[in-house]
């Protein structure tokens, strides 16, 4: 084959980005690269701007999601950069910067302080939730933004209030440090989720580069509003309101837009009841579109997964019942309220998702009592719970294969699951055995 007068002897390409060519010209080799001189010179720059900011291999080494995620993190970074320089300044004030009468050895106690309740606060919250934060990573990442912006307007607000100055910087200070775990670990959660190449490290540091670009504009913006903001509180809250509004806006697109093809409790949620109803699998977009992201309470029944097996059965008879119907390796049970879930030691990743259905289901019969009169009139006795639990294996011996079927076809990864398991894992033996 010739092309432009030699003859092409390999093509190369870097990335889905850049292709080259090899033509035979005069009994030597000439490298060129294809597209017009015009184009190779504009994108130059833009290379440059890539391999410094974007993941090597983009847009082929990272999930689909990432450019419209990076827009809106970018964005919110910006403007909650701007809002920390507002409290930065408020906090400074509080301790005494510039006040005459104000002592270094008061500023430094109270800085120590603020700092001392942050760490205790941040041992604390990871301690409670720190196995959340993977499952339920959208909500926490939300969370941790909306947390950071009612800090920021308790340290504006505090110097106006010297007699609590102290508590109220304490309190930002312990609201501060969950924000830095909620969101620290959101965030590698999220990096998992966009590094197709297990390149986590390389998404992890760019995205660091990316932020540090976005603090630098936001340090030269920050000189020019401090001059303005002095001494000025209905200006400081009125920028402060709007750049929260801006970060807040920003955080939730940004949220919205990442598409995980992974199952937690609410995405299976959504595609097991949409089955149910038409027998339609949602594909991950249409199921992340309808994900809740902010953190709900109370809504349905609780579900717990790799409980022990008191909290399942308590004597032989609950036992037996148990395990009627159920040839798995995981027990059911409904106990004060609440879908108990134990596994057996042998579960694999699919009867973990099978015994997440049955939960769900279960579930929404407790939460929706008049939908299925026959089953939940008796929902108070034991055997009326129960016998919704033995229906749960009923409905998914005839729905689940099928089920895992389409749900595979339609693109989630059933591979693994980010369901919050706990660690308890029960070998259990019938009365005759």
């Amino acid at each position: 084959m010739r092309r432009g007068g030699g003859a092409v002897l390999a093509t190369e390409r870097y990335g889905s980005a850049q292709s080259w060519k090899y033509l035979e010209k005069d009994g030597m080799i000439e490298r060129t690269r294809d597209g017009r001189e015009g184009e190779t010179r504009s994108n130059s720059v833009v290379g440059v701007f890539k391999s410094v900011f974007l993941p090597q291999g983009y847009p082929d080494s990272v999930s689909d999601d990432y450019l419209q995620y990076q827009f809106w993190d970018t964005l919110q970074a910006f403007s909650s950069s701007l809002s920390g320089t507002l409290a930065t300044q408020a906090s400074l004030k509080g301790v005494g910067v510039g006040n005459q009468e104000a002592t270094v050895a008061a500023a430094t106690a109270t800085w120590l302080l603020r700092d001392g309740t942050g760490m205790l606060g941040r041992i604390l919250f990871a301690w409670q939730k720190g196995t959340k934060l993977d499952s339920e990573a959208k909500k926490w990442r939300l969370f941790a933004d909306v947390l950071n912006d009612i800090a920021m307007f308790m340290e504006i607000l505090a110097p106006y209030f010297p007699t609590c100055f102290t508590l109220i910087v304490c309190t930002a200070g312990i609201f501060k440090s969950i924000v830095g775990v909620a969101g620290g670990a959101t965030r590698a959660a999220l990096t998992v989720h966009q590094a197709r190449r297990d390149n986590m490290a390389d998404i992890s540091a760019k995205d660091g580069s990316q932020e540090t670009l976005v603090n630098l504009a936001g340090l030269l913006v920050s000189l020019i509003l401090i001059p303005l903001v002095t001494d000025n509180a209905v200006l400081t809250l009125s920028l402060f309101f709007l750049f929260t509004i801006l970060h807040l806006f920003a955080n939730y697109k940004a949220v919205r837009s990442v598409v995980m093809e992974t199952f937690n409790e609410a995405r299976l949620s959504i595609v097991l009841q949409q089955y149910l109803k038409d027998k339609r699998i949602l594909s991950p977009i249409e199921a992340n579109q309808k994900e809740p992201v902010f953190l709900e309470f109370g809504k349905t029944a609780p579900i717990k997964l790799g409980v022990r097996l008191q909290d399942v059965v308590q004597s032989q008879e609950e036992l037996n019942l148990a395990l009627k119907e159920n040839n798995m390796p995981y027990l059911l049970g409904i106990r004060n309220g609440c879908v108990c879930v134990c596994l057996g030691p042998e579960a694999s990743v699919r009867n973990e998702i099978r015994a997440v259905c049955q939960a769900v289901w279960l579930s929404n019969m407790l939460s929706h009592p008049t939908s299925r009169e026959p089953i939940c009139a008796p929902m108070q006795q034991t055997k009326g719970l129960w016998k919704m639990v033995h229906e749960s294996f009923k409905l998914m011996d005839a729905n689940f294969d099928p089920f895992l079927k389409g749900v595979e076809a339609a693109g989630w990864d059933i591979k693994r699951t980010l369901l919050d398991w706990d660690e308890w894992r029960v070998e259990w033996k019938t009365k005759s055995s």
